[in-house]
């Protein structure tokens, strides 16, 4: 008797989404999100973000199929031969960030992101952040809108909308991006090894209050901030045969 994988399915709030995670389960059974093997996401990128938080603890693998507006992350919503494409699928790993922060009432934090680690200014003021590399100062004062750091796997997500560069996936950097700088004008970030722990200290936190998101869990106030590679978890995305992670990367250099 062949034994397939356990998998278990989530799916987005939209209507069609919740509809296909039903019909999948029954044609293909279906367990809880903790004991499967592999976690099939139904939604857009968003949703395969939360899916891979989820295994962060269970060491699942992810599948997503796109039910949302990019799906940068997905593969082709089909219904017919799912278990043929997982077994065929190719396996992207990735290491997420870890972010160790404190705020001004001096409340530590840590958080994982996938993406990327934002430090983003709360109110009108500008923010102003001082940038520390491995111990060592690099910039006494970054006056802008904000500043994040990307993994190559985020570097095609909100870096690259704030003009970051795209990171092939086995590049073994992080990009380093400038949100909107005022000051330094001609500063357009910087690329670090993977090994890189990034320091951010925050000018006047009370005056000009900045946030630290993790992906899509944000702390407020803060008054400084340490990012790393956690290079103590991997994670491992599946992608359909010819479509994986990397040829994705490498074909949106060529968008126009």
């Amino acid at each position: 008797m062949t034994t397939h994988p356990r998998l278990a399915f989530l799916a987005s709030p939209k209507p069609e989404a919740k509809a296909a995670r039903l019909r999948l389960e029954e044609r293909y059974g279906s367990t809880s999100v903790y004991d499967a093997d592999i976690i099939v996401a139904l939604g857009g990128d968003g949703l395969m973000l939360d899916a891979l938080h989820t295994a962060i603890s269970t060491g699942a693998k992810v599948y997503g199929m796109n039910f949302g507006s990019v799906g940068f992350l997905m593969n082709d919503y089909a219904e017919d031969d799912l278990l043929e494409r997982l077994a065929r699928a190719e396996a992207a790993s990735i290491h997420p960030l870890r972010a160790r922060g404190e705020d001004v009432h001096c409340n530590r934090f840590e958080a994982l992101a996938i993406n990327e680690v934002s430090l983003l200014r709360e109110t009108r003021q500008t923010a102003k952040i001082k940038i520390r590399i491995d111990e060592t100062d690099r910039l006494a004062e970054l006056q802008a809108d904000g500043v994040l750091v990307a993994t190559p796997a985020g570097s095609t997500a909100y870096n690259l909308s704030a003009h970051g560069p795209i990171l092939p996936l086995d590049s073994r950097v992080l990009a380093l991006t400038p949100i909107s700088a005022f000051r330094p004008r001609r500063w357009r970030g910087a690329l670090l090894p993977h090994t890189a722990k990034v320091g951010f200290e925050i000018s006047e936190p009370s005056h000009r209050p900045v946030s630290a998101v993790a992906d899509n869990k944000e702390f407020r106030e803060v008054c400084r901030v340490e990012v790393e590679e956690a290079s103590d978890i991997s994670l491992t995305m599946l992608f359909d045969q010819g479509h994986n992670l990397s040829e994705r990367i490498l074909a949106e250099q060529f968008e126009s």
